[in-house]
């Protein structure tokens, strides 16, 4: 069953009357009902609030990087573990071919119900999840391979464990090595960017987010605590981080916006996907005109551009 949000509840409606409509045979009142479906979808998503577009980022039935994974990835072969403790199911990593192009894809699992969101710990990863990543980057650069990251995660885990076994030194490691590697590198935040736990993964010739995707320094809900010890101002939170696509497109914190279908891609799969797979591709030719020198010196401008500070006189 479909998950509705409270402000999509007047598309469900619609929706119902539409599959009603087609059950009865009456073909006249579906064409009317497709019609007022859609300036409902308009008028809905025309003017979502910034707290309204970290539900949709959050949303249970929006995909997640294994569903970009089956769609457009051909002869996808996983790659596990990371040589030092154990295999992260929260991060997968694939070698693959995506439109003719060889690639390894990389990107965070949240996974859905009970039993498959424990396995993934909720997209959280440990320190090995990215040491696999890092792996994984370092195989696509010994054979000349792009790099293609999906990132959605509400921020890396921060269990005891994890720190123990170095979880704040694994992500640096991926800052410091993803900033020299030579091929191309391509990051697109599909959902939810959380803190260390998205930049580990985020570093890129191209970052790029889907329309209704959300990155932030920490969650809506950690600020609200932090900044006025007050859980009922996540919304107030949310609007101040400026944590929307437009809002960081603006900043020049990212490179580009992700078209995906104005419903949402958790209503249109196929379409969001398509879209993630076309951006990757134009990415990937753009970046192959530059030399691996000229590749580096760009991401290194580009990193190093990011941000202002001003000397105390």
């Amino acid at each position: 069953m479909a998950t509705y949000l409270d402000f999509e509840k007047p598309i469900e409606a619609i929706q119902k009357d539409i599959e009603s409509a087609k059950a009865r045979g009456d073909q006249d009142a579906v064409e009317i009902l497709e019609k007022e479906l859609g300036k409902e979808v308009k008028k809905t998503f025309g003017s979502l609030s910034d707290y309204q577009k970290l539900q949709l980022a959050r949303h249970p039935d929006r995909p997640y990087a294994l569903d970009y994974v089956r769609r457009i990835m051909e002869n996808a072969q996983e790659i596990h573990g990371d040589r030092m403790y154990r295999d992260d199911p929260a991060i997968l990593c694939y070698l693959g071919w995506i439109g003719g192009q060889k690639t390894v894809l990389i990107g965070e699992q949240k996974g859905r119900g009970t039993k498959h969101k424990l396995r993934r710990n909720f997209g959280m990863p440990h320190p090995e999840g990215y040491r696999k990543a890092l792996r994984a980057v370092k195989l696509a650069e010994k054979f000349d391979i792009p790099v293609l990251m999906l990132i959605d995660t509400p921020g890396a885990y921060p269990g005891i464990g994890a720190e123990e076994r170095g979880q704040s030194e694994a992500i640096a490691r991926n800052l410091f090595e993803l900033s020299g590697v030579k091929v191309p590198l391509i990051s697109v935040v599909i959902g939810e960017g959380g803190s260390g736990g998205a930049l580990a993964i985020g570093v890129a010739d191209k970052l790029a987010m889907m329309r209704y995707s959300v990155f932030a320094v920490i969650s809506p809900e950690g600020c609200s605590a932090i900044l006025w010890n007050d859980p009922s101002k996540v919304e107030q939170a949310t609007k101040a981080l400026k944590i929307t696509p437009d809002a960081l497109k603006e900043y020049g914190l990212i490179d580009d916006i992700i078209d995906e279908p104005l419903i949402g891609a958790h209503r249109d799969m196929d379409s969001a996907a398509e879209k993630v797979k076309e951006y990757y591709l134009q990415s990937v030719r753009s970046l192959r005109e530059l030399s691996k020198e000229e590749l580096v010196q760009k991401r290194y401008e580009k990193l190093t551009s990011i941000g202002a500070y001003k000397e105390n006189e």
